[in-house]
């Protein structure tokens, strides 16, 4: 393995951990996940929104 190679795997690493640790912390303070057009009520997942 080259170090390009190392680099774009860490970058690559770097970006699923953000969006996991923004997720977690959207959830601790009870903020929706739900991206839904028009709000939750359209939505197959509304049983998870939390508005």
């Amino acid at each position: 393995m080259n170090w390009q190679t190392i680099v774009v795997a860490a970058v690559v690493a770097a970006v699923f951990a953000a969006i996991i640790i923004a997720a977690l912390r959207n959830k601790k303070k009870g903020r929706s996940t739900c991206s839904c057009v028009g709000g939750c009520a359209g939505c197959a997942h509304n049983e998870f929104c939390r508005h």
